[in-house]
């Protein structure tokens, strides 16, 4: 027969039990149902039982000490009571959820229940503050600028990408008015205005120059949500797209222009055959320029649209740069010195007939802007880190101010002296984006009156081994 094992004396919300329970509060926890009197059963029961010890005192040594055993009896069963209540009004005055109070009997089913609920709330807390944790990383995350702002527009909690944009620091500025840190006027206004319906437009003073598109969002009766948007690249494609139209524009009327004039001239007077010949070519040559253009804007519209270039197309670079460096003598006509230094058994993985343009646009620019006498080469390196290809010239050079903008459609430098090489101003623009579409990118370096070098890098999932011989110089 087995051993009856012996109770365990540590209270009960240290043994972990739960005792006899029922639903109670709307914090979902259990409550013990005779918690609430189980002190007085306990108080009556103990007095009663206390009532037996003095009877016998009474009997045995009279009425006064009967009486004393039940006084002293009931005097130490108030102090056990008192004691404990003045633990539980101590506890209650400074809650520590680590150190509730321990006891026995029915105390221990009022501590275990401060226990339970403790620790339900300790979890409860914590899950608050993992979600606190979490909504502060997503707005973190957000990629425009958000500021949390109180009922006087103070900050109260900021992003990473406001305080970039505003200039103001997330901890140390926490409290302060928005307008002492961002005094744009047009801001101030806004804010001041109580108008939210639509968003304030605004360019940061501080650090690199941006244009912000911020919006309050008013909330929970006085705060406010402020959103800041860099649209600093909206507005400069924007104005790109508002620059290209009026550049085409100007680009196509001139040689209409001219078209224009020569046919009301060749229709209302009688020329001789020489003139008319001459007037006939010179009407040509705008056509042809037109022509051009409009092939260049072609181009550019089929590279924007066009799928991604293959990964597994080889391209034989020997055999495109002989192409690229006979196609330079011949547009030179004997005028330049044309030299080809190709190091690397290695070729391009793409789209051949992109990779080749970009590459004899580079050509035609230095051919064209070297004055007669001067030098081209074409430098071609390659390896397992991935590939370059070079064009030096001895021309004119370039201006540092350019050097950025120099892939932009229609700009240029001297648009006199791109007209009169035959340049379209769409060239660089081609470039950049054939190169973009292989991961490759366009290095300018230039001075004038010295010359410049454009150069290309692919990147090394761009190359893969050839078949070509390991160096060659033309």
């Amino acid at each position: 027969m087995g051993s009856v094992p012996a109770p365990d004396s540590r209270p009960r919300h240290a043994r972990g039990e739960q005792g006899w329970k029922q639903p109670c509060d709307n914090a979902g926890l259990v409550f013990p149902a005779h918690t609430l009197n189980s002190v007085l059963v306990q108080t009556l029961t103990t007095a009663a039982w206390l009532a037996v010890p003095a009877l016998i005192g009474r009997l045995a040594f009279g009425a006064d000490a009967g009486w004393a055993l039940f006084a002293g009896g009931l005097l130490i069963v108030s102090g056990y009571h008192a004691r404990n209540l003045r633990r539980l009004l101590d506890w209650l005055g400074n809650p520590d959820p680590g150190d509730v109070p321990e006891a026995s009997g029915a105390w221990d089913d009022a501590f275990a229940l401060l226990h339970r609920r403790e620790r339900r709330l300790a979890q409860e807390r914590q899950r608050l503050a993992r979600l606190v944790v979490r909504y502060s990383q997503a707005g973190r995350a957000l990629p425009d600028g958000v500021v949390i702002l109180d009922g006087d527009d103070r900050i109260v909690w900021c992003n990473g990408k406001a305080e970039a944009r505003f200039g103001i620091d997330g901890k140390t500025d926490v409290g302060q008015p928005i307008t002492n840190l961002v005094r744009q006027p047009e801001f101030v206004k806004y804010l001041a205005a109580g108008d939210y319906t639509g968003p304030a437009q605004l360019k940061t003073a501080r650090g690199a120059a941006l244009s912000l598109s911020v919006q309050i969002i008013p909330y929970d009766d006085a705060q406010k949500l402020l959103l800041a948007r860099d649209i600093t690249q909206a507005e400069r494609l924007d104005t790109m797209r508002r620059d290209f139209v009026a550049n085409v524009s100007h680009e196509l009327r001139t040689p209409l222009t001219v078209l224009t004039g020569f046919l009301e001239t060749v229709r209302e007077l009688k020329l001789d055959p020489d003139r008319a010949r001459n007037y006939m070519g010179m009407m040509a040559g705008q056509a042809s320029r037109m022509q051009r253009i409009i092939d260049d804007l072609l181009t550019l519209s089929a590279l924007e649209s066009a799928p991604q270039p293959p990964w597994d197309r080889q391209v034989p670079m020997r055999a495109v740069l002989d192409s690229l460096c006979a196609d330079a003598e011949a547009l030179s006509g004997g005028r330049h010195r044309i030299s080809l230094d190709a190091q690397g058994d290695w070729d391009l993985l793409g789209a051949e007939s992109e990779i080749a343009s970009a590459l004899r646009n580079l050509i035609t620019n230095a051919i064209r802007y070297s004055p007669a006498g001067g030098e081209v080469r074409l430098i071609w390196r390659a390896s397992a880190d991935g590939a370059s290809f070079a064009v030096e010239d001895s021309g004119v050079g370039i201006e540092p101010e350019h050097i950025p903008r120099l892939t932009e459609r229609f700009y240029r430098v001297d648009s006199g002296r791109s007209r009169e090489t035959g340049g379209t101003g769409l060239g660089l623009a081609i470039v950049k984006h054939a190169l973009l579409r292989h991961q490759a990118s366009l290095q300018i370096e230039s001075e004038p009156g010295k010359g410049s070098r454009f150069t290309v890098r692919f990147p090394a999932r761009r190359v893969a081994a050839g078949h070509q011989s390991s160096g060659v110089t033309v």
